[in-house]
């Protein structure tokens, strides 16, 4: 398929807007959509793409008064490639806005890129990397997702006292959303008393995990999986073959649908795997149901996934806000897109996840579920919820002063796991 350019008008979308004239009368809002479409999340983006149009399609594929356009910038995941991308978009597509990226690396370098574009707005897609958002944000640039310590909250303590896994080790993606990631378990983990005894780092993008599987120690009780899309099924097919039977602790993008759709012995791994992140499939919430409904019914089955991914879900809400945000200054984006960034501050968006709100960083709270993958109908697997923390702050429940002394995510933060635990 051609993601370089098209306009998101459905039939019944184009019907809408031909009755109205006002929208007419105006010059079209033009939607750069930032998206990685190649790489280890292909799946995940196209998802994202999918909701985005979903999104407008819903609205009449108009905001504000005004018709709407997007043209669709594919990436890798690759930072570089994020920015030509966003560059293009905004230098050559002339957008008004941009939504996106999706990785976390991205989202880093889309915040350094959006300081240079003072008069236009960046709303992040899903891309969950801390730094985004807590070191120097730009005041142009707006994530209504939570990041990727944020979703890691509950996941720890539940396996401990839950599931008795006292001493893990972890294999996790060596780059910002990795240790993001990882580190919201961790704190988590370390804080109920818990024990990591091991951890390795791999390349995003890896093919070959046999090094690490053989490194792996016999005397834990789980292994902690930070790794996602084809990484994921990869790890999991050969992981299986060697015959590991140890319990999986997952991070977010583990099980998401883009991995639990997969076939093979991954299939067979998944199952019983603890994950946490900000959806879950059976959530009984009806803007959830409603929302899945929807999507399940606006794509052919062979054109979808099952149920909306954790990347979809991320861009049809960014998409949700844009929609609010150009409705309350009736798409005026004048002066700069002054009127329109503090709808955006100010919103209390309504979502298939609840209310979400931003702090002063401009950077969503809102609710983490904890998960276990559980076999649904027909066979197919789900994320079926066993928990759920509301109002998870950027900061984890700590002072900023405290979460700023734990130092940024890494490989080695957090570091001691007895001195989270004594509090």
């Amino acid at each position: 398929m051609d993601w370089s350019r098209r306009a998101v008008l459905g039939a019944a979308g184009a019907a809408a807007v031909a009755t109205n004239a006002s929208a007419q009368a105006q010059p079209p809002i033009k939607i750069g959509i930032l998206v990685a479409l190649e790489g280890a999340f292909a799946a995940g983006g196209a998802d994202g793409v999918r909701n985005v149009e979903l999104a407008l399609r819903q609205a009449g594929n108009t905001a504000g008064g005004r018709r709407v356009e997007t043209i669709v910038a594919p990436s890798d995941t690759r930072p570089d490639t994020a920015v030509r991308q966003a560059r293009k978009l905004i230098e050559q597509d002339q957008v008004d806005f941009i939504i996106g990226p999706l990785s976390g690396s991205e989202g880093i370098a889309m915040r350094d890129y959006a300081k240079t574009i003072p008069n236009k707005t960046v709303i992040n897609g899903i891309s969950g990397a801390l730094e985004t958002t807590w070191v120097d944000p730009a005041p142009n640039f707006f994530r209504f997702n939570l990041d990727g310590a944020q979703w890691g909250a509950g996941l720890g303590t539940f396996a401990l006292r839950n599931r008795n896994y006292r001493r893990i080790a972890s294999v996790a993606a060596d780059y910002s959303f990795g240790y993001t990631n990882f580190l919201g378990f961790a704190v988590d983990y370390c804080r109920a008393g818990g024990n990591i005894v091991q951890r390795f780092w791999v390349p995003l993008g890896a093919t070959d995990f046999g090094g690490v599987i053989a490194q792996l120690p016999d005397n834990v009780d789980a292994i902690y999986l930070g790794l996602g899309g084809t990484d994921s099924i990869n790890f999991l097919n050969q992981w299986q073959q060697a015959g590991a039977g140890t319990k999986i602790i997952g991070g977010s993008i583990m099980a998401d649908q883009t991995v639990l759709t997969s076939r093979g012995r991954a299939r067979n791994a998944l199952i019983g795997a603890l994950t946490s992140g900000p959806i879950a499939d059976d959530n009984p919430d009806p803007a959830w149901r409603n929302y899945v409904r929807a999507y399940q019914e606006g794509f052919p089955a062979a054109q979808r996934l099952a149920s909306p991914s954790l990347f979809g879900v991320g861009y049809h809400i960014a998409t949700l806000a844009a929609i609010a945000g150009l409705n309350a200054v009736n798409g005026d984006l004048s002066d700069g897109q002054t009127k329109f960034r503090a709808a955006l501050s100010a919103l209390k968006l309504a979502s298939p996840l609840g209310e979400i709100t931003l702090n002063e960083n401009r950077q969503a709270t809102g609710t983490v579920f904890v998960n276990e993958v559980a076999e649904g109908p027909g066979g197919t697997l789900v994320n079926k919820m066993v928990g759920k923390t509301d109002g998870v702050t950027q900061t984890l429940g700590m002072s900023a002063a405290q979460f700023r002394a734990m130092g940024l995510p890494s490989r080695t933060t957090p570091s001691d796991c007895a001195a989270l635990a004594r509090g």
